[in-house]
């Protein structure tokens, strides 16, 4: 299977309007793994990894974002992929 892993921030109205759950969800659907985490500058962050067509899938709908999210900008960086990678958490 062809994986890839990102590492992707999202920038603009995204805390406090449920985007980490958002975005498990979206990652659990497409089986991907991978974490995601509110950052103090206010952005979110996150990795995911699985098939291309399911990461590309997930950056998608992250643009998007859920009801109530205003996604400005993301920095999407390729990343190796990793060995033990196998559930999707958020991160606190």
């Amino acid at each position: 299977m062809d994986r890839t892993r990102v590492r992707v921030v999202v920038r603009g109205r995204v805390q406090g309007v449920g985007f980490r759950y958002f975005t498990q969800c979206t990652a659990r659907a497409l089986n991907l793994a991978g974490w995601v985490r509110n950052r103090a500058d206010g952005t979110v962050e996150a990795e995911l990894e699985g098939s291309a067509g399911a990461v590309e899938a997930a950056l998608d709908s992250l643009r998007l974002g859920p009801a109530g999210a205003e996604v400005k900008d993301m920095k999407i960086e390729k990343q190796p992929c990793s060995k033990n990678c196998q559930a999707f958490e958020v991160r606190v």
